[in-house]
């Protein structure tokens, strides 16, 4: 008998199956309520007490191996019907992959930038949390400048030379202090200034700013870089620079596109003019110059500055800027792009 045990855990070591019935027999047949482990240990009691416990070692070994062979075949075949039904039939077409959506911000500014780069801008960054110098001092408004009053700045409180960057223009005087002429760059990047949060201004918005350096720059290629940028942003040929002031520039200008006043919108956006403003511009001060380690009577420059979301607003007619920052599925499904 204790032989007969022996074969049948052999046999039990050395089944194998792929099939979910054939398995079910094998586990009926020994492990079963009427298997053969169920005759084996009814035989017991007419086993010679001499035999009695190597007879029960042995069933009790064909008891747990048949256990575990059951229990790993199941887990394998388990293992493959879920792998079957995660990748399913490999022939059949994929389902359709659905296209994401790009905030307009980033939109706005990957049109701004591939503009710009067509005729040999690089694009620079610097750190939104600034310095006193390199956001005001270095662009010609020292302490107590009235024209800082013009940006209301979030300063940090701890160290008040600190603070979060008003404009981009930052990140030009850190780019002139590490580069020498020509230069010729455009700095996208966020800023903020202390303002209350309406449909038309927010604490929180994007600007892009560029900046050309060299010798013999004057205020004609600025002009035809900005028309250049119309004409391939907007598809407007018609602009107007009006005389403007800015701390860091000199000449300084604002740059007005004519929108023209084909719809009802075009009325309600230009206010009946036509004309829309777009950016500021000027030549760069050659204090600025001098304050970033380059020669003014060497070089010369030009600089401008947009915001993003105004010209995204413009784009995709949208009239409330404090939606670019409320996170709605719903407005932002609406941007579908690969760029």
């Amino acid at each position: 008998m204790i032989n007969k045990i022996k074969e049948h855990i052999e046999e039990a070591k050395a089944f194998t199956t792929e099939d979910k019935t054939t398995l079910e027999e094998f586990r009926i047949k020994y492990l079963g309520s009427k298997g053969l482990l169920k005759d084996f240990f009814a035989e017991f009691k007419n086993v010679p007490n001499e035999q009695k416990k190597e007879f029960g070692q042995v069933v009790n070994e064909l008891k747990n191996t048949a256990e575990e062979k059951v229990k790993s075949i199941q887990e394998l075949l388990e293992s493959k019907t879920e792998s079957i039904n995660l990748f399913g039939d490999l022939s059949r077409p994929g389902n359709p992959i659905n296209i994401g959506s790009r905030h307009p911000i980033s939109l706005v500014k990957n049109q701004i930038l591939d503009v710009f780069s067509t005729i040999g801008f690089n694009v620079s960054e610097g750190p939104e949390i600034e310095d006193d110098w390199h956001n005001f001092t270095a662009l010609n408004l020292p302490e107590y400048h009235p024209a800082r009053d013009m940006q209301d700045t979030f300063f940090i409180q701890t160290n008040p030379d600190v603070l979060l960057r008003t404009h981009t223009s930052s990140v030009q005087v850190r780019y002139m202090e590490n580069n020498k002429p020509p230069i010729r760059t455009i700095s996208p990047g966020r800023v903020f200034r202390n303002e209350a949060i309406s449909s038309r201004s927010h604490c929180i918005f994007h600007q892009v700013e560029g900046l050309y350096i060299d010798k013999n720059v004057s205020f004609a290629d600025l002009k035809q870089t900005l028309l250049y940028f119309t004409k391939e942003m907007f598809g407007k040929s018609k602009i107007r620079l009006r005389p403007s002031y800015f701390p860091f520039t000199e000449p300084s200008a604002e740059v007005d596109i004519y929108w023209g006043l084909k719809t009802e919108t075009d009325y309600r956006i230009t206010k009946g003019t036509g004309w829309l403003e777009i950016m500021g511009c000027g030549m760069v001060d050659p204090n600025v110059l001098k304050n970033c380690g380059i020669d003014p009577n060497e070089y010369t420059g030009y600089a401008f500055g947009m915001g993003i979301e105004r010209i995204a607003m413009l784009l995709y007619q949208i009239g409330d800027i404090r939606m670019f920052y409320e996170n709605d599925v719903r407005f932002l499904e609406q941007f579908k792009s690969s760029l």
